[in-house]
């Protein structure tokens, strides 16, 4: 071990986090400068990685939770040779630099994933640590070809995070002996001391979740590498490294300041610790030793990565099968080999169920298709019936139980999309959409192609009363850039949901389904075509219509029940199932002109806010929404009430043909 380089690293390190928030004047010193050490040491000794390829599939994973020391990962992954020059450090948070403010996925090579609302980086390494033991599972032979670790390095506040919480119980439960999390426990948070709010005991938390828990000091390189050791040995449980460190250590005046947390230190005390640390003056100045430090790391990189290749090689000669396996695994999704459920015209089924048919039918052609629900799959239809539960001792499960832990589960499954190999998908109540938002939000951030099952989707839900009724939850999850939300008529477009959700690469979808008995109905010849635009006509006019019933989800079969019940008045009357409005408000003009003219008068049907929905139908629509919370009631009673019944909907319509 090179002692002297690994301090000149550190050193290194303190000097472009000082320098490029100062340059900046705005930003987070504290933590990459009281961190300089493990930094370091992770990337120079302890991570398997290689900056020439760096998306080997078996690297190690290091994800840096505590996402507002981002200049502590800049700085390292600068320091090894990753594609991250000088330039873009010095243009830290700046338009279009390849160093936010945070780091984001995809825009920084070696960020693993977009960190900074606090905790989500630690459910995502559940996630990352769940993924890998799935695969190693799946395709270890004597010859492990999956073999990796995940590491996070976590705050004071990712600790205080409920998030964090529920990720850390569930990778307790599973045993996830390759997860290792380092506490910065620097005892500072914004205002000031962490006694202001915090002064549980991590570690015995920890320990009751089942995890190891060791502790240090951030500043024995020694002893850090010691207790990375320990950690490595306990393969039947998560490890928690406590490591009491300093913020902003080197700083002569400010160290262990709450004032360094996310301010710059200013020129004099960035001079002041220069002085202190022997480094040069000059601004972005790095000592030679610590560039030659990380060049002489390079070797051994290179080599880890060329047995790796090695190994790769001989366990596809002697597996073929498998390897044809993992070739499929880690290609785009291929659905020429899943065969969907037929359901028949007059076919009765919730879209709920229809999802579950739709699942097991394609599970076994989809061996990467993986998932489960927040204690929720017998009501969510989302178990793949044969394929076994993941668990400690049991990784080659498909079926994961994440418990009512929506919060985790949603990071999770990110988590488990940025390893790769995996398409994920979790589920719950589309009321608790609202718990998963957060790393919902991230998903189509990063554009992770993950799957959302939100079933029970709308006041239909009944009994269970407003607090199970989802109302303003459609309109929240449309607002989410880059998130399709697709909301399924019948059982035939819920399997075409399910194509495109899984056809889809550049970020999340959500399938809003009901709870209720929906008919399968009958469909013009090329409706599978017209369902990329978002919307097309279940039920056209005779001629140009004179009024246009536009509905989604359940609301498309009462509105063609209206338009039977019109009688000869409904041959003037076109009904558009509209699975998907944003898709529909991207389809060209001359499609959504032809399909909602602006000579009809339009009426629109959805048990939900009208919130957004003017942007389809015009300002003049007749909305059928729910601007308010729920009742708790049978479902027909729900109906009546709120005016989603045959007889409400066709006064309403008549009023406007006559």
């Amino acid at each position: 071990m090179q002692t002297q380089g690994i301090q000149s690293a550190a050193t290194a390190v303190r000097i472009l986090a000082m320098d490029a928030v100062q340059k900046a004047k705005s930003g987070h010193p504290g933590l990459p400068m009281g961190c300089a050490e493990l930094g370091v040491l992770l990337y120079g000794e302890i991570l398997k990685h290689n900056p020439q390829d760096w998306r080997w599939i078996d690297r190690d994973r290091f994800v840096l939770s505590a996402g507002h020391g981002s200049m502590l990962l800049y700085s390292l992954l600068h320091l090894c040779g990753y594609p991250l020059r000088m330039e873009d450090i010095k243009n830290f948070r700046q338009l279009g630099s390849k160093t936010p403010g945070h780091p984001e996925y995809g825009q920084t090579v070696g960020v693993e994933t977009t960190t900074g609302p606090l905790g989500q980086g630690m459910a995502n390494a559940v996630g990352m640590a769940i993924a890998e033991r799935m695969l190693g599972a799946a395709f270890n032979t004597d010859k492990k070809v999956i073999d990796h670790y995940t590491y996070v390095l976590a705050g004071d506040g990712d600790m205080m995070e409920g998030i964090s919480a529920e990720a850390s119980s569930l990778a307790g439960h599973l045993g996830l002996g390759k997860l290792i999390v380092f506490y910065d426990s620097n005892r500072i948070t914004i205002e000031g001391s962490t006694d202001l709010a915090f002064s549980e005991d991590v570690r015995k938390r920890y320990e009751a979740y089942g995890w190891q828990t060791l502790e240090g000091d951030a500043y024995d390189v020694e002893g850090i590498l010691g207790l990375v050791e320990s950690a490595r040995r306990e393969t039947g449980r998560p490890s928690l490294i406590l490591l009491h460190s300093t913020i902003a250590k080197g700083s002569p005046n400010k160290a262990g300041s709450h004032e360094t947390h996310g301010a710059p230190l200013g020129e004099e005390e960035i001079a002041a610790a220069k002085k202190a640390l022997g480094a040069p003056a000059e601004p972005f100045d790095i000592p030679e030793a610590a560039k030659a430090y990380f060049r002489s790391r390079q070797k051994d990189w290179q080599q880890a990565y060329g047995s790796w290749q090695d190994l790769f090689e001989a366990w596809s000669r002697e597996n073929p099968d498998k390897r044809k396996a993992w070739d499929r695994q880690f290609a785009p999704v291929d659905l020429s080999g899943a065969t969907f459920p037929q359901f028949e015209q007059g076919a009765v089924m919730a879209t709920r169920k229809a999802s579950g048919a739709v699942l097991n039918s394609i599970a076994a052609a989809l061996p990467q298709l993986v998932g489960g629900s927040a204690d929720l799959a017998p009501s969510n239809n989302t178990l793949l019936k044969g394929f076994g539960s993941f668990q400690a001792g049991s990784p080659e499960g498909r079926n994961l139980h994440f418990g009512i832990r929506e919060h985790a589960m949603g990071a999770i499954v990110n988590g488990m999309s940025l390893h790769g190999g995996l398409r994920p998908y979790c589920a719950t109540f589309l009321v608790f959409s609202d718990y998963m938002r957060p790393a919902i939000r991230l998903a189509a951030l990063m554009g992770l192609p993950v799957i959302y099952v939100f079933t029970h989707d709308s006041v239909f839900v009944g009994e269970d009363g407003p607090t199970h009724e989802p109302v303003e939850h459609l309109a929240a999850l449309r607002a989410i850039p880059n998130l399709l939300v697709l909301r399924p008529a019948d059982a035939q477009e819920t399997a075409q949901a399910w194509r495109m959700a899984l056809q889809r690469g550049v970020g999340p979808t959500a399938l809003a389904l009901s709870r209720q008995n929906l008919t399968v109905f009958a469909k013009p010849d090329e409706w599978n075509e017209l369902w990329a635009n978002g919307a097309y006509a279940a039920s056209d006019s005779k001629g140009d219509p004179a009024l246009v019933l536009v509905a989604t989800g359940s609301e498309v079969n009462l509105a063609l029940e209206v338009k039977a019940a019109l009688g000869r008045a409904g041959d003037s009357v076109r009904v558009v199932s509209m699975p998907s409005r944003e898709l529909f408000l991207k389809a060209p003009e001359k499609y959504r002109k032809k399909l909602i003219p602006d000579s009809a008068s339009r009426v629109l049907l959805e048990a939900g806010v009208s919130l957004g929905w003017s942007d389809v139908v015009g300002p003049q629509a007749v909305m059928v929404t729910i601007d308010r919370f729920g009742e708790s009631a049978p479902a027909a009673r729900i109906a009546e009430h709120f005016g989603y019944t045959v007889a409400a909907v066709k006064e309403r319509v008549e009023k406007l043909l006559s």
